[in-house]
Formats: C-alpha cells, sequence, structure tokens
C-alpha cells in the first residue's frame, strides 16, 4: 500500500469536512451578499475536488500490480496531484481577477451574518487539519491535501478580519480585498505542488538526492571499478527506484563473488539513500563500449 493509501480514512473525512464547509459558505457568501465568502467557497470546493482526487488515486493505488503495469497504479496518485494542481491555480487566479473588479465596483455586505459563516467555515478546516496533520508528510499527495486544507483555514480567518473591519468602519472594500489575497496565498502554493507534481511525472531526480554522493558510495564497495547509466527516480511519493550498470572486476564472474556484491549494492542504497527497490547490471570492462549510453 502506498502512503496515501494508509491515510485513506483522513482523507475520507477531510473530505466530508470540505463538502459541509463548502455548502455553508455558498449560503452565507447568498446571505450575505460576501464575495469573500463565496471565493472562500470556490476554495474549498477546488480543494473538496483535490482531496476526493487524492482518495480515490489511492484506493486505485492499491490495486495490485500486473503484467501490463508492473508498478501498478502508484503512478495515479501523482496524476491526481498535478490536477489538484491545477484546480488550485485556476481557482486562485479566478479570485484575483474577481477581487480586483469588486474592488473597483463596490458592493453592500452584511459583516454579522458575514462573521457567522466564517466562523462555521474556520471550525470547519481546523477540524480537517487536524485529520490530516499527522498525515500531511506521507506523500505529495497528502501534503497537497493537507496544505489545501490549512490555506481554506487561513482564509476563512480573513474573511472573518473583513467582517470585522466592515463592521467597525463601514470599509466595504475590505471584503475584496481579502479576496485578492486569497488569490495570492493560493497560486504560489499551487504552483509548487505542479512542480513538483511534474518532476515525478518527467521521472526528476526525487529532491534531496544527490547523484554524486550515490555514484561515490557504489565506486567505493570492493570489486566495483565504475559505474553508468545511474538513474533515479519515483515512481510515487516514497517510492524511489534506482538503476544502474556496475563495471566489476573479471573475477567476479568467476570466483562466485558477484551475488555477494549484488547484495553489497543494494545493502548500500538502502541504507544510506532509503532506496529500497534497485536494479543493477553487473558487467566486465570493456562491456559499455558497445552499449548505446543513455547516461554517464
Amino acid at each position: 500500500m502506498t502512503a496515501t493509501g494508509r491515510h485513506r480514512r483522513a482523507l475520507a473525512g477531510a473530505l466530508a469536512v470540505s463538502v459541509v464547509v463548502f455548502a455553508v459558505q455558498v449560503v452565507g457568501a447568498v446571505v450575505t451578499g460576501s464575495l469573500a465568502l463565496l471565493a472562500d467557497a470556490g476554495h474549498v470546493l477546488a480543494d473538496a475536488g483535490g482531496v476526493a482526487l487524492a482518495l480515490g488515486a489511492a484506493v486505485l493505488a492499491a490495486r495490485p500490480a500486473s503484467g501490463q503495469r508492473t508498478f501498478g497504479w502508484a503512478r495515479a496518485e501523482i496524476l491526481a496531484a498535478a490536477v489538484n494542481g491545477l484546480a488550485l491555480a485556476g481557482m486562485g487566479v479566478y479570485v484575483f481577477v474577481e477581487g480586483v473588479r469588486r474592488l473597483l465596483e463596490p458592493a453592500a455586505v452584511e459583516p454579522g451574518g458575514m462573521a457567522v459563516f466564517a466562523v462555521a467555515g474556520l471550525l470547519g478546516n481546523l477540524a480537517g487539519v487536524a485529520l490530516l496533520y499527522r498525515a500531511r508528510d506521507a506523500s505529495l499527495n497528502l501534503r497537497g491535501a493537507f496544505l489545501e486544507v490549512a490555506t481554506d483555514t487561513a482564509t476563512s480567518a480573513g474573511v472573518l478580519a473583513a467582517a470585522a473591519v466592515i463592521a467597525a468602519t463601514g470599509f466595504t472594500r475590505a471584503d475584496p480585498i481579502v479576496s485578492i489575497l486569497i488569490g495570492l496565498v493560493i497560486v504560489p502554493r499551487a504552483v509548487r505542488l505542479l512542480r513538483e507534481a511534474v518532476d515525478v511525472l518527467l521521472e526528476a531526480a526525487p529532491a534531496g538526492v544527490d547523484l554524486d554522493r550515490i555514484r561515490s558510495h557504489i565506486t567505493g564497495l570492493d570489486h566495483v571499478r565504475g559505474v553508468h547509466d545511474l538513474h533515479v527516480h519515483a515512481v510515487t511519493s516514497g517510492l524511489p527506484v534506482l538503476t544502474a550498470h556496475v563495471v566489476v572486476d573479471d573475477s567476479c564472474f568467476h570466483d562466485g563473488h558477484a551475488p555477494q556484491l549484488l547484495d553489497a549494492l543494494q545493502a548500500c542504497l538502502a541504507g544510506h539513500f532509503d532506496v529500497e527497490h534497485s536494479t543493477f547490471q553487473l558487467e566486465p570492462a570493456g562491456h559499455a563500449d558497445h552499449e548505446h549510453r543513455t547516461h554517464p
């Protein structure tokens, strides 16, 4: 089971909370005329969709591997994270643009009701944060879901602050100002989540992985003369995969030492770099001369 799959209950609980918060804030936006409440409701809806994608992807990722899909559906989690990032970015841009429009053309807002519905949203989002807090670093998808709910909490607090300003001063532009701030909060986090998901889809080396250090550890083992075609990527969060061609002494193929060397290579990767899934091609010197080289 993937990291996200181990926390399906937390995702399901956060999804239920998000749906309730969305419904409450839509009603509040209609009753009070608050753009900030409507923007927050739209943000919560996008986040609920993202959590639903994460939950659905976790279910798919739990399906066993097959001859056609040798890693099963684990990559579905990253696809969900990418869609999630796109949805967040789109919502952030919409909120920002609509906030600017309302800033130029202010509308009447009822601050008392706005505050009541903002408090309801804030409490609901805090419940979602509590559900996902412990699981937030387990996978990219769970981190995305946590960031969405945490951002919802911050925006609900902003809506509450806007209601207080309007009630105290009558400055109705506080409502679209908060909407613009919501947009500015959403977009950078969405872009960061999307960039990390794209890195996985493009099979970039996982963050924190130093190929030079890995190469140094491999070549430091006895009987290893060199390494080439070294590749590291992640199938999904928490599942790094490494492949490499390792040049070894010719004697390893005659004295039966190759199996022990293979064990040492895999133990080195698992112990120093937390790479449990590694594949090595052991080859004698000169073999690389007639290979199609794709990477040094």
